[in-house]
């Protein structure tokens, strides 16, 4: 079975794109709409069914303080349907969300007041007001149909199903038989179109308490939280992707139409299509279904802060009722900078696999750590160079710490053999591979590069810029990054139970 299931992947492979002197290419058709719209296609005939994905070029990198996890609210709140999906009587519906929108606009000021305690907030009035909410809310409930958009891809042979939402980024995905491609077209033309963010409130609280499960109570969760936060000290990279507390408490659904409004549009939007289908077919598809949804009149504002430059070593540390964690971040560069591909070779000589140097030295020889990992974030603005690692018992961040400050001098200081760099940008050419072994995974990594550099191409640059790099430039690279005045330190210590919680 494991034979034969890589022998069809292979030839996915050699189907999907080819290899010219050791170069992949990648048969990719474009059209870009008369609204801005970019779409993607590679056909892939070996199977009947196709993935697709729409992706739009808005993050939590481009909110401000006081709606922090609207990216990602928002993308929850595009599973409630539209005028068309998710009810049984839209009109019915809308008096009900106004009184909604009225109450919580008087929450929103009571909960202001109590920010303060001169501005004479009261607690039982949020009471109250939160109880009408609920009751609206059950009114509601008898129009709407739950799920609708979740089951009619279900029902209809739909696979990976999903959304995701990061810094720079918010996409929704899913695989489909290829002949309900058309059914895509409509319910995402549809969502696109006239989304109705129903159950609004209860779906905040839905994200708090993801919020709480995720972050709060998980030591990495709060760990990358604090690091982040510390790690910028002005550009929103800083804030989490779920949100500050205080503000998915209090933000409103005007507030997060506005956002929808802002930034989603055809022209702020890449799709993806991989699969048993023909592009041209697709094309005009999509120009039926897509081509008279309005573009905005302007792009979308760019995010103007720049992270100003580190003067010294940031430190800091997060209690917590867990093993101790370390964390080590160097502001590096932006995706497209000439530097960025050094910097990903580099964690991958720290950290590719278990023959690699952090690995070798901390975990195998030292046994500092029970694990160790290197990355180098690659995102629209300026962003970290990180190494994370967990303390093998007894052992302490402060001596894996020590331990990584020798690995990252020996970087500057002695250049990387020709046969270990060979071996690393074989393993990477390898993960690059692999990651284009499926539907899903090309999709991905089309809209992912189009939308941080304007061009798909950039997915294969990419990896063979990397092929280029060479021992010299790694040096050149920690000298200039692996300093400590660029550093930001974060330890997860255990935090001591108090006298009561022991007895």
């Amino acid at each position: 079975m494991f034979k034969r299931v890589t022998a069809l992947s292979w030839a996915l492979l050699f189907l999907l794109f080819s290899f010219a002197w050791g170069k992949v290419t990648l048969d990719v058709k474009e059209k870009t709409l008369k609204n801005g719209l970019k779409l993607l296609v590679v056909e892939n005939h070996t199977a009947p069914v196709v993935s697709c994905m729409m992706r739009f070029k808005v993050g939590s990198v481009d909110e401000r303080p006081g709606i922090t996890g609207t990216a990602h609210l928002l993308e929850h709140m595009l599973f409630k349907g539209t005028k068309q999906i998710g009810t049984t009587n839209y009109e019915a519906e809308v008096p009900i969300m106004k009184k909604i929108d009225s109450l919580a606009v008087l929450l929103r000021a009571e909960q202001n007041k109590l920010q303060n305690v001169l501005w004479g907030g009261d607690s039982a009035k949020i009471k109250f007001l939160r109880e009408e909410i609920a009751k609206w809310q059950d009114q509601q409930r008898k129009y709407i149909i739950k799920d609708e958009l979740w089951e009619t891809y279900l029902e209809n042979g739909g696979t990976g199903l999903n959304a995701s939402t990061g810094n720079d980024r918010t996409q929704y995905y899913v695989s489909l038989p290829a002949n309900r491609l058309e059914l895509w077209a409509w319910l995402e033309s549809d969502r696109l179109r006239s989304p109705v963010l129903r159950e609004f409130y209860s779906e905040r609280d839905v994200v708090f308490e993801e919020r709480r499960l995720r972050t709060d109570t998980q030591p990495f969760g709060k760990l990358f939280e604090q690091f982040n936060a510390l790690a910028f000290a002005a550009h929103p990279y800083g804030w989490p992707v779920v949100g500050w507390p205080g503000d998915l408490k209090t933000v409103m659904r005007e507030e997060v139409e506005a956002f929808f409004k802002q930034y989603y549009a055809p022209n702020n939007a890449i799709m993806a299509i991989v699969g048993d289908v023909r592009a041209e077919e697709v094309f005009a598809m999509m120009t039926r279904y897509f081509e008279d949804i309005p573009p905005f009149p302007e792009p979308p504002r760019p995010v103007f802060t720049d992270e100003p430059k580190q003067e010294g070593e940031r430190r800091g540390e997060v209690e917590f009722e867990a093993n101790p964690l370390l964390a080590i971040g160097y502001m590096a560069r932006e995706i497209a900078h000439p530097d960025n591909e050094v910097l990903d070779v580099t964690a991958a000589v720290l950290s590719q696999g278990r023959t690699s140097r952090l690995y070798k030295k901390i975990v195998e020889e030292k046994k500092l750590a029970v694990n160790i990992s290197a990355d180098n974030s690659s995102s629209r603005y300026p962003d970290l160079f990180y190494i994370t690692a967990t303390p093998l018992a007894p052992h302490t961040p402060a001596e894996i710490e020590a331990a990584v400050y020798e690995e990252l001098e020996r970087l500057k200081t002695e250049p990387v053999s020709q046969w270990e760099l060979d071996k690393v940008k074989n393993q990477l050419d390898a993960n690059f591979i692999r990651s284009l072994s499926s539907n899903t995974g090309i999709a991905f990594g089309l809209v992912e590069v189009t939308a941080l550099t304007g061009d798909w191409r950039y997915l294969l640059q990419n990896i063979e810029n990397m092929k280029k790099v060479t021992p010299d430039d790694i040096m050149r690279v920690a000298q200039k990054y692996f300093t400590k005045s660029n550093r930001t330190v974060v330890t997860l210590v255990t935090k001591e139970k108090s006298p009561s919680a022991k007895l």
